[in-house]
C-alpha cells in the first residue's frame, strides 16, 4: 500500500477517536458534556454525498477544510438529494441541534446564507439557516496569518467552518436525523464537518432576583439594551442581588461594554439567554470586552456577537475580561467574539463553559487582565473548546509589557494554575492548549485533538516579554492528530520548550510530562526545543507522522539542556522514522526503560562496549554506538570506513602514526560523542591530533553530558594537507566515574585522528560562571529585574519590592559547578551601604542548602564572599537588611570558579 494511502486509512480510523472511547489509562481525558457529538464521516453517506479526508501531513503552510476540520475529515454535499444520516443513541430525545458546517463564500467576499434541509426518520422536518458571514478569510497576496483579510481574490483561504444552532421538535431516541441538501438548498455545497446533539430545559428566574426587563432591556434585535442593563447591574449591585437575564436575545448595539463588581449575573441557560453584541461595520475604535468583571459569579448564558473577523473593524472585541478574587464563570457558552475568556486575579474559576466559533484564545488565564498584576490558583475544568483562531485555553504569564513611550511594567509571575479535563477541538490558528510561563501548574486529563497548524499541547515561554516557565506537570492528557506546518516549521504535537511562537529565549526547567498519549501526530510525536530537568516519563506515541521523540526537532533548536527520559512507549513508525532522535550536542538526555531501549530500537553505548580510559586515548573513530541523534549528528554521509564499522559516516584510512582510521568531512554544528571513564577527578590535557590544510580558529570544543563547555573553543594550526598530522592541546577538568563527552565541530576544515587525555596541565584562569546566565527573582521593582545582575554591565541593577524583607535573586548556571568565591556589585557611585544577605545553592532549583550563613556586607560599591569549593546549579542571595534602601539591590552577581 502506498505511503500517503496508509496515512489516510490512519487519519480515518483516526476520526472515529471523537466519539469511542479513548485509551484506557486515559479513560477520563476531556470534558463530560452535556451534548453528544456526531462526526459526519462517522454517518450513512446517500444520494452521492461523499467524505473528504487528510490524506498526508500539509506540505504547504496553507490550510484546508480537511485540516481544519474535527477528525481531520468531513462529508461534502453538492447536489440535491445528498445527505448524511445519524441514528439517536443518546437514550433520550434530541431537542436542540448544532451543526459545524461549511458554504462557500461570497463571489466579492463578505459571505452568504443558506437553509439545509433536517430530515427526521426519513421525513422533512425544517430548515436550519447556514452563513458564510463570519468564516472565510484569504492569505494569499502576502496575507499569511492574518486572520481579516476578505478578499476571495487573494487566494489560500482559511476559516472555513462556523456552527449554526437551532432548536428542533423532539427526535426520539433510536430515530434517525439526516442534513440533506434539497433544490431549495441554493449553496453550491454544504460540507458538514460535526454536529451535537442534546435536550436543554430553561432554568427559572432565582428568588429575588433582578431582571434585565425591569430595566428596560428587550428580546428584540431593534432595542438597543446596553443601557439599561448596565442600569440592572448597578442596581444589582446596590442590593446585593443576583442580576437575571431571562429567555431571549438582548442586544448591545454599539461599541460600549458592561461593567459589573461583586455580583452574580445569571441566565435560564444558554440556550435561552443570549447576550448579542452587535457592533456598526466597519468599526473605527478598539474594543473592550462584553462584559468586565471583577470578582463575580456568571453562570447559565450565552455570549454572541456580529464579528467577520479578528480585526476591530471588523467589530472584534472579547467576550469576558475578568479579574479580582474567587471569581466563578460556570456555563458559559460564547461564540464569535474576539476572545472567550481573558482572566487574571486569585483563585477564579472557568468550568463546564462552551467556546466555539472564536476569532482569538478560547480560554486565556493570564496576570494582566483588566490592568491586575497577578494570576494565582486559577482553574479552567470541564470546559469544551472548538475551532479558535489561536489557543483553545492558554496559561499565559507576562513578565513585563512595553508602553509607546519604550516604559516597561512588570508583573508577579503566575503560579498553580489547573487545567484539567477540557476538551480542545480544531484550533485552526493556534495551539490546543498553551502553557507559557510561570510555575507549579498541573495540566491533566485534558483531551486535545485536529490542530490545523500548530503544537497540539506546549510547554514554555511566551516570546522575549514572557515569564520563565519554573515547574509544571502535564499528565495524563490524549493529543490526536496535532502538529501542523504553520510557517512551513513541521511542528511536533506535544512540544516542551523555549521557543515558543519563534522566541528561542527564556528558561523552562522541571517540567513533568508523564502519562500523555499521542496519536496520529502530523509530525513528530514530541519534541524538546531549549529545556533543563525535563521528565518525560511513561508517554505512548503511537502512529506518528514523522518520528516519535525529537530533541531539537526542525526550528525548535535546543542547543543545551537536560531531560530524564524513562518508560516511553512509540509505535507506528514509518519506515525511515525514528522512535528516538536527540539533534542536539549540548541536549543531555538520561534514557531508560524505554520501548527502543528494548531490542527494538538504537540505545547509545560506549564503542565495543567499554568506556574508553581516562588518562589515555580515545581513538576518533571509536565514538558510540547507536546512530544518529544518540552517538553523533552529521548533515552528510560520507565515510569510506564502512568496512570497519557499519555507521563509519566520516571515516577513513589514516596516515597517522599507529594508523587506523580518522574522522574527516568536518563541519559546523556536526558532533560525535564518546563514553569514558576518569579514573581521578582533577584537571587534565587533551592533546588533538589533527590534520588542517589551513589554520582553523575556533574549529571545535569538548562538552560535558549537560553541554557545558569544558574546553572553550580549541583552535588548530596548519599541518599542511589533511594528511599531515600535528597536536591542538586544550585544558579541562573532569570529574571521576564514567560520563559522555561531546566533540562538538564549530568549524570545518579538519581531520581528527585521536584525543590523548593526560593528567595535569595548566590551571585555566578564574571564569565568572554565572555571566550571560538566566536567573530567577523574588520580586522586583519598576525596569530592576533580575536580568541585569549577569548582564556584564555594572551601571544596570536588581532592586526587589520595597518594604518586602526577605527577598532573593538567583543564578542558574545550567549544570552543577564548582565555585570558591561569589562577588557582588552595585552601580559606580553610589554610597556605600550595609546589606545583611545568606548565600545558598541548589542542584534542583527547590531544596537550597546554606552554603554562606546570614552577615552583614558592606558595598562600596563590591563585595565579595568567599568560601570551601561548593558545586551547584543554582546559587542564591537572600537579602534581609539594607542601610541604604528599604530593598535589596545588586548590580552584578558573580560566581567565579
Amino acid at each position: 500500500m502506498a505511503r500517503s494511502s496508509l496515512l489516510a486509512v490512519a487519519l480515518l480510523a483516526g476520526a472515529a477517536l471523537v466519539i469511542a472511547a479513548p485509551p484506557a489509562h486515559a479513560a477520563t481525558a476531556g470534558a463530560t458534556t452535556p451534548f453528544t457529538s456526531y462526526e459526519a464521516e462517522a454517518g450513512a453517506l446517500g444520494g452521492g454525498a461523499s467524505t473528504v479526508a487528510l490524506t498526508a501531513a500539509p506540505a504547504t503552510q496553507y490550510s484546508s477544510a480537511a485540516l481544519e476540520a474535527s477528525g481531520h475529515a468531513y462529508v461534502h454535499l453538492a447536489a440535491a438529494g445528498q445527505r448524511v444520516t445519524w441514528s439517536n443513541t443518546t437514550g433520550r430525545p434530541i431537542s436542540a441541534i448544532v451543526v459545524r458546517a461549511s458554504i462557500p463564500d461570497s463571489a466579492a467576499g463578505g459571505g452568504i446564507t443558506a437553509s439545509l434541509s433536517l430530515y427526521v426518520d426519513g421525513a422533512y422536518r425544517q430548515a436550519l439557516s447556514l452563513t458564510s458571514k463570519q468564516s472565510w478569510v484569504y492569505e494569499g497576496n502576502n496575507h499569511y496569518n492574518d486572520s481579516a483579510d476578505q478578499n476571495p481574490a487573494d487566494g489560500n483561504p482559511r476559516v472555513f467552518w462556523d456552527e449554526a444552532r437551532a432548536f428542533t421538535a423532539p427526535i426520539a431516541p433510536g430515530a434517525t436525523f439526516a442534513l440533506q441538501k434539497d433544490a431549495a438548498d441554493t449553496a453550491a455545497f454544504y460540507d458538514i464537518d460535526v454536529v451535537d446533539v442534546e435536550n436543554p430545559a430553561p432554568i427559572s428566574q432565582p428568588a429575588g432576583s433582578i431582571s434585565i426587563t425591569s430595566c428596560g432591556a428587550a428580546d428584540s434585535p431593534d432595542v438597543d439594551s446596553t443601557g439599561p442593563i448596565q442600569t440592572c447591574i448597578n442596581q444589582a449591585q446596590a442590593q446585593n442581588k443576583v442580576l437575571w437575564i431571562p429567555s431571549g436575545t438582548f442586544y448591545l448595539k454599539g461599541t460600549a461594554g458592561l461593567h459589573a463588581t461583586g455580583i452574580t449575573i445569571a441566565g435560564a441557560g444558554p440556550w435561552y439567554s443570549t447576550i448579542y453584541r452587535a457592533v456598526p461595520l466597519p468599526n473605527p475604535q478598539p474594543l473592550g470586552a462584553v462584559l468586565d468583571l471583577t470578582s463575580c459569579t456568571v453562570r447559565d448564558f450565552h455570549i454572541d456577537s456580529n464579528a467577520t473577523s479578528r480585526a476591530t473593524v471588523d467589530g472584534a472585541g472579547g467576550a469576558m475580561d475578568t479579574t479580582g478574587t474567587n471569581w466563578v464563570a460556570d456555563d458559559i457558552w460564547t461564540q464569535h467574539t474576539l476572545s472567550g475568556f481573558w482572566a487574571s486575579g486569585t483563585g477564579g474559576q472557568v468550568r463546564n463553559s462552551r467556546l466555539t466559533s472564536i476569532w482569538a484564545d478560547g480560554i486565556n488565564l493570564n496576570n494582566v487582565s483588566l490592568n491586575s498584576s497577578v494570576g494565582n490558583n486559577l482553574s479552567a475544568t470541564n470546559n469544551f473548546v472548538r475551532g479558535t483562531g489561536d489557543d483553545g485555553m492558554a496559561i499565559n504569564s507576562v513578565n513585563y509589557n512595553t508602553d509607546a513611550n519604550g516604559n516597561r511594567t512588570y508583573y508577579t509571575p503566575m503560579a498553580n494554575i489547573s487545567f484539567t479535563r477540557n476538551t480542545i477541538v480544531a484550533p485552526w490558528g493556534g495551539k490546543g492548549i498553551g502553557i507559557y510561563g510561570g510555575s507549579g501548574h498541573d495540566v491533566e486529563y485534558n483531551a486535545v485533538s485536529d490542530t490545523a497548524r500548530y503544537i497540539g499541547l506546549g510547554a514554555g515561554r511566551f516570546g522575549v516579554n514572557g515569564s520563565d516557565l519554573l515547574g509544571a506537570t502535564v499528565s495524563n492528557n490524549v493529543v490526536t492528530r496535532s502538529g501542523g506546518n504553520g510557517y512551513s516549521q513541521g511542528q511536533p504535537a506535544l512540544q516542551i520548550g523555549n521557543g515558543g511562537d519563534g522566541q528561542n529565549v527564556g528558561v523552562v526547567d522541571r517540567v513533568t510530562a508523564a502519562g500523555n498519549t499521542v496519536t496520529g501526530s502530523l509530525y513528530d510525536g514530541i519534541g524538546f526545543s531549549q529545556s533543563t530537568n525535563t521528565q518525560l516519563l511513561n508517554n505512548t506515541v503511537t502512529a506518528p507522522g514523522r518520528n516519535g521523540v525529537v530533541v531539537a526537532p526542525p526550528f525548535y533548536p535546543a542547543p543545551s539542556g537536560s531531560a530524564t527520559i524513562t518508560g516511553n512507549t512509540v509505535t507506528g513508525l514509518k519506515s525511515g522514522a525514528s522512535a528516538y532522535l536527540n539533534n542536539s550536542a549540548g541536549f543531555a538526555a538520561i534514557l531508560s526503560a524505554n520501548s527502543w531501549q528494548g531490542g527494538s530500537g538504537p540505545v547509545e553505548a560506549p564503542f565495543g562496549g567499554t568506556a574508553a580510559a581516562v588518562p589515555g586515548t580515545v581513538q576518533a573513530e571509536h565514538y558510540d554506538t547507536g546512530g544518529p541523534g544518540l552517538a553523533y549528528s552529521v548533515t552528510s554521509v560520507n565515510g569510506t570506513a564502512n568496512g570497519y564499522r557499519a555507521d563509519g559516516v566520516d571515516l577513513e584510512s589514516t596516515s597517522d602514526t599507529g594508523g587506523g582510521y580518522n574522522l574527516g568531512w568536518t563541519g559546523a554544528g556536526q558532533w560525535f560523542r564518546y563514553t569514558v571513564n576518569v579514573a581521578t577527578a582533577g584537571q587534565y590535557t587533551v592533546s588533538a591530533r589533527v590534520a588542517a590544510p589551513s589554520a582553523v580558529t575556533g574549529a571545535l570544543h569538548i562538552a560535558d553530558a549537560a553541554g557545558a563547555n569544558l574546553t572553550g573553543a580549541v583552535s588548530l594550526p596548519a599541518t599542511g594537507g589533511w594528511q599531515a598530522w600535528g597536536t591542538a592541546t586544550a585544558t579541562l577538568t573532569l570529574p571521576a566515574g564514567r560520563q559522555v563527552l561531546t566533540v562538538v565541530q564549530d568549524t570545518g576544515g579538519w581531520n581528527l585522528n585521536s584525543l590523548q587525555f593526560t593528567a595535569g596541565g595548566s590551571t585555566p584562569p578564574p571564569t565568572n560562571l554565572a555571566a550571560g546566565r538566566p536567573t530567577a527573582e523574588s520580586s522586583h521593582n519598576q525596569v530592576y529585574a533580575s536580568g541585569n545582575v549577569t548582564d556584564g554591565n555594572q551601571g544596570t541593577y536588581w532592586e526587589s519590592a520595597n518594604n518586602a524583607f526577605p527577598q532573593w535573586v538567583q543564578v542558574d548556571l545550567g549544570a552543577a559547578r564548582s565555585a570558591t568565591k561569589v562577588v557582588l556589585q552595585l552601580p559606580p557611585g553610589w554610597g556605600a551601604r550595609t546589606q545583611t544577605l545568606t548565600l545558598s545553592a541548589s542542584n534542583d532549583g527547590s531544596a537550597f542548602t546554606t552554603v554562606v550563613p546570614p552577615a552583614g556586607y558592606t558595598f562600596s560599591p563590591s563585595a565579595t564572599i568567599t568560601f570551601n569549593a561548593a558545586t551547584a546549579r543554582y546559587w542564591r542571595v537572600t537579602v534581609t537588611a539594607n542601610t541604604g534602601w528599604p530593598a535589596a539591590q545588586l548590580a552584578e552577581f558573580q560566581i567565579w570558579g
